[in-house]
C-alpha cells in the first residue's frame, strides 16, 4: 500500500505494507500434546487473563509427596484427555512448573453436581466428555461442545476480561459452576481463603489467596452474568475448619450473599430455552474487588461477545504482522503459532487505573511504564528478550523496568529470578536478569537510570547466600559439595558477570568491566582437560572422581547433561574452542553431540525429555545448548551450522498438537524457531552481534518500531538448499557470518544465496 502525503507543494511518499490475515495461520493446540505445555484457550497479546479448558484436576500431592503424573498438567490442558473439568482464567504456557488455573467456571444442567468426578467417569461429576472433532482454538478464541450436558462453550478475552458464552439445551435445571477450589498444581491446603461477595442477582465479586510456587498470592475478581440467576449456593470443602464462629446463625449454603472459607464452589441455576446464551464476564486484578469491577467497566462495558472475539483477533493480527513471511504452508503455520506463543508471556500485571501488587505485597502505581509478570528468565533470556528488543522493544523497555521495580520493592535486594504474581518462585538458576537488562541498554531499548541498573546486576552478582554465589566469589567456582548444581551455576554465573561487564564498559565504569571481565572467565575453573569436559570440582580443588558424561542427575547440572552443558561458554567461545583442542577437534565434538545415541536409561530420568526433543545427544527440549548448533561458525565450518539448523527446524517443531519436542517455556523454544526461520540467532545476549545460520523463509519483512524495515531474502530456497553460498546486506558482501544490531535496525535487505552444496572455503 502506498500513502501520498500533500504538504504546500512537497509530495511526501510513505510506504507501508499492507496488513494481511494471519490469524488462520496460529494454531493454538500446537504443544498441546506431550511435552510443549501450551494451552489452547483464549488470551490477547500480553494479556491478564488466559482463558483456558482444564482438561483435569491431578492433585500435586499423592500420599504426602510429589505426584509426578501433575507435570502433565502444567498449562491445565492435555491433548490426549477425553473430558473437560471446566475452564480457568490464569494459565502459564510451556512452562516445566506451574500454579494458577483461577476461578474455574463450569456449565452443567440437570442435578447439580459440585464435584468434578473423574476422567474415567465424566458423570460422576460436573466434567464433560469432549471430542476435538468439535473443538476449536485460534488466536484469541476458543470454542468446545460438552457432550455430556449437550452445552456449546466458547471463550474470548481482552486484556482483563475473560467473557464466556454458552448455549443451552431447554432446562430448568441449568447451572454455572464457579469452583474456587480448583487449580493447576493443586493441592488441599493450597487455597489459604476465599471470599465472594453476592452484589445483586447477576453481579457478584470477591477473591482468592493461594500457597503454591508463587507463595503469597491474591487475586481479585468482579463476575457478571448477562442473565440474572433464579438462585445460586455454596458448599464449603474445608472440613479441618475448627473455628467457625457464630456465622452458623445462618444458613450459608442457599442464597447467602456473603461466602468465606478455604475451599468454596459455587453454584449459580437457571432456568434456559432451547439454544439460549447465558454470558459471562470475568474481570481480575491483582489490587482490589473494586479495581476488578473498574476492569470490567473500562474494558467490556457491553455484552457483544463477537465483538469482543473479533477485537482480540484484531490485536492478535497487528502484532503477527510486525513479521510477514513467505514460506511454504506447514512452515506459516510453525512461524505464526511461534510469534503467537512468544507475545504471550511475559503478561501485564495491573490494572486499567495503572495499579498493581508489589513484591513487597502493597500497592504501586506504574506511572511511566507498564507493569509486567511471569519472568521465566532462565529460559526466556537467550532468545525470547532479544526477540523483543528487535520487534517489541517498547515492551522489553517496560519488562526490563518492571525488574527494575522488582528489585526495588525486594525485601532481598535482588533482580527477578523466576516470578510471578508479586512473587520470586526462585526457579533454575543463574540470574539471568542481568542478561535482559543487559542487551537491552548494550541495544539501546532501555530508557531507565542505566547506572541504577548497573547497580542493581551488582548488587545481585554479590548475593553471597543464595545458590553458592558467596564461594563462587571466593574460589571462582561453586564446589560440589556446596550446591548439586555446581557445574552448572558456575558456567551461568560467569556468563551473567560477563553481561554485567558489557554494561559497565559501555557506562565508561572501567573498574567494574575488568573486575567482572575476569570473573567471566571463571567457567574455566570447571573445565577438566583430561577427559575434555566441564565436570564436577570439590572444595580442595579436585575434580569430583565418579562422573557419567551422559547422565543428567547428581553430576552438578540442572536439565542436562556435560555433553551439553560443556559448550556453553556463548561469551567466549574462541577460548573455549581453544581449550578442546581447536577448530577441528571442537567441530569433531560437535558432530559427535549430533550424532551420538543416547541409552534408554538416560530418559529414566528427565520428567520432561523424550527422545523426541534430542537429536543425538543434543537436547534441543531443554534450553542450555540452544547456542550449540550456531558455534560451527566459530570453528570454521559454517556450512554444518547451516545443515544442523535446518535439521532442527523441521525435526523439532511440527503444525500438530505434539508439535513441540519439549516445553515452550513462556515463549524460548518458539523465539529459536523465529530466529533461526530468519537466518540469524543471539548466542550471547549482551552483544549486539547475531550468529548467521540457513534461513527457512523465502522472504521475510521485519516492520520496526522506528518506521524502519528488515527484509531477509533467500534466493534459491528449498528443502534442499540448506546451504548458504554468499550472504549481502544492503549490497555489500557478508563473510564473518554476523551480523550487527545496528544494521538490522537501520533497516535494509540481508539477501543469502541458497545451494543444495555447502561452501567449504
Amino acid at each position: 500500500m502506498r500513502i501520498i502525503l500533500t504538504l504546500g507543494f512537497q509530495f511526501i511518499f510513505l510506504y507501508s505494507f499492507a496488513q494481511k490475515n494471519l490469524v488462520p495461520y496460529v494454531k493454538p493446540l500446537i504443544g498441546t500434546e506431550k511435552m510443549g505445555h501450551t494451552f489452547p484457550g483464549a488470551t490477547v497479546p500480553f494479556g491478564s487473563v488466559q482463558l483456558s479448558p482444564d482438561s483435569d484436576t491431578i492433585s500435586y500431592e499423592l500420599n504426602g509427596k510429589y505426584n509426578g503424573e501433575v507435570y502433565k498438567y502444567c498449562a491445565g490442558y492435555k491433548y490426549e484427555d477425553k473430558t473437560i473439568a471446566g475452564f480457568s482464567h490464569t494459565h502459564f504456557s510451556g512452562t516445566g512448573h506451574s500454579d494458577l488455573g483461577d476461578f474455574l467456571i463450569m456449565p452443567t444442567q440437570g442435578k447439580l453436581q459440585l464435584n468434578p468426578g473423574v476422567a474415567s467417569d465424566p458423570k460422576t461429576g460436573y466434567r464433560s466428555a469432549f471430542s476435538h472433532t468439535n473443538e476449536v482454538a485460534e488466536a484469541g478464541y476458543y470454542k468446545v461442545k460438552l457432550d455430556d450436558d449437550h452445552i456449546l462453550a466458547e471463550l474470548t478475552a481482552s486484556k482483563r476480561v475473560g467473557f464466556h458464552q454458552y448455549t443451552f439445551p431447554k432446562s430448568n435445571d441449568s447451572h454455572l459452576i464457579l469452583d474456587l477450589a480448583s487449580g493447576i498444581y493443586n493441592y488441599d491446603d493450597k487455597v489459604i481463603w476465599t471470599y465472594v461477595r453476592v452484589v445483586n442477582d447477576s453481579l457478584i465479586t470477591g477473591y482468592r489467596q493461594t500457597n503454591g510456587w508463587a507463595r503469597t498470592r491474591t487475586e481479585y475478581f468482579a463476575l457478571s452474568f448477562s442473565k440474572p440467576f433464579k438462585s445460586y449456593g455454596q458448599k464449603n470443602l474445608d472440613k479441618n475448619q475448627v473455628y467457625r464462629g457464630f456465622w452458623r446463625k445462618f444458613d450459608q449454603n442457599h442464597n447467602f450473599p456473603e461466602i468465606a472459607g478455604k475451599r468454596i464452589r459455587m453454584h449459580f441455576d437457571f432456568a434456559t430455552a432451547e439454544g439460549e446464551q447465558v454470558k459471562l464476564k470475568m474481570a481480575i486484578s491483582p489490587v482490589s474487588q473494586e479495581n476488578a469491577l473498574e476492569n470490567l467497566k473500562e474494558e467490556v462495558p457491553h455484552w457483544d461477545f463477537n465483538r469482543v472475539k473479533a477485537e482480540a483477533q484484531a490485536s492478535w493480527n497487528k502484532e503477527l504482522n510486525k513479521i510477514q513471511v513467505e514460506t511454504s504452508e506447514d512452515n506459516l503455520v510453525n512461524f505464526y503459532t511461534s510469534m503467537y506463543h512468544t507475545f504471550i508471556n511475559p503478561t501485564e500485571y495491573m490494572d486499567a487505573n495503572r495499579q498493581y501488587k508489589g513484591l513487597d505485597q502493597g500497592v504501586h502505581t506504574a506511572k511511566d511504564f507498564v507493569n509486567y509478570t511471569t519472568f521465566s528468565l532462565w529460559d526466556t533470556y537467550r532468545a525470547l528478550h532479544p526477540y523483543f528488543n528487535i520487534i517489541q522493544p517498547s515492551r522489553n523497555n517496560d519488562m526490563v523496568k518492571s525488574m527494575m521495580a522488582h528489585y526495588d520493592q525486594s525485601a532481598l535486594k535482588m533482580l527477578p529470578i523466576w516470578s510471578h504474581y508479586a512473587n520470586e518462585n526462585w526457579c533454575m538458576s543463574g540470574y539471568h536478569s542481568v542478561s535482559v537488562v543487559a542487551d537491552a541498554i548494550i541495544k539501546g531499548v532501555y530508557t531507565g537510570d542505566a547506572h541504577k541498573a548497573l547497580e542493581a546486576c551488582m548488587v545481585t552478582s554479590n548475593h553471597r547466600d543464595y545458590e553458592g554465589i558467596g564461594e563462587y566469589i571466593d574460589t571462582g567456582y561453586v564446589p560440589a559439595e556446596k550446591n548439586g548444581t555446581s557445574v552448572s551455576n558456575t558456567l551461568e554465573y560467569a556468563y551473567d558477570d560477563w553481561c554485567i561487564a558489557q554494561i559497565a564498559k559501555k557506562l565508561n565504569r572501567q573498574e567494574v568491566y575488568e573486575s567482572y571481565l575476569k570473573r567471566s572467565q571463571n567457567w574455566k575453573n570447571v573445565y577438566d582437560k583430561s577427559i575434555g569436559f566441564m565436570r564436577p570440582r570439590l572444595a580442595d580443588g579436585s575434580f569430583k572422581k565418579e562422573f557419567d558424561v551422559l547422565s543428567t542427575h547428581g553430576q552438578g547440572f540442572i536439565e542436562g547433561n556435560t555433553w551439553n552443558y560443556s559448550f556453553f561458554v556463548p561469551h567466549d567461545p574462541a577460548t573455549m574452542m581453544e581449550m578442546m583442542g581447536g577448530a577441528k577437534k571442537f567441530a569433531t565434538r560437535l558432530d559427535t553431540l549430533f550424532s551420538m545415541h543416547l541409552p534408554d536409561k538416560f530418559f529414566a530420568e528427565t520428567e520432561d525429555i523424550s527422545r523426541e526433543g534430542i537429536i543425538g545427544g543434543y537436547v534441543h527440549g531443554n534450553e542450555p545448548a540452544h547456542h550449540v548448533a550456531y558455534l560451527y561458525n566459530w570453528a570454521g565450518q559454517p556450512w554444518k551450522t547451516q545443515e544442523r539448523v535446518r535439521m532442527i527446524l523441521n525435526m523439532q517443531y511440527k503444525p500438530t498438537s505434539d508439535g513441540l519436542g519439549g516445553n515452550d517455556d513462556c515463549g524460548q523454544m518458539s523465539a529459536w524457531y523465529i530466529f533461526s526461520s530468519l537466518g540469524f540467532y543471539p548466542v550471547a545476549p549482551g552483544s549486539d552481534l547475531y550468529s548467521l545460520g540457513s534461513p527457512a523463509v523465502k522472504n521475510a519483512v521485519l516492520t520496526l518500531e522506528n518506521g524502519k524495515t528488515f527484509t531477509v531474502e533467500a534466493i534459491n530456497q528449498s528443502d534442499k538448499h540448506v546451504y548458504v553460498q554468499k550472504i549481502v546486506l544492503n549490497g555489500k558482501p557478508v563473510t564473518n557470518y554476523t551480523l550487527s544490531h545496528a544494521d538490522l535496525m537501520n533497516g535494509g535487505k540481508l539477501t543469502f544465496y541458497m545451494s543444495a552444496k555447502p561452501v567449504k572455503k
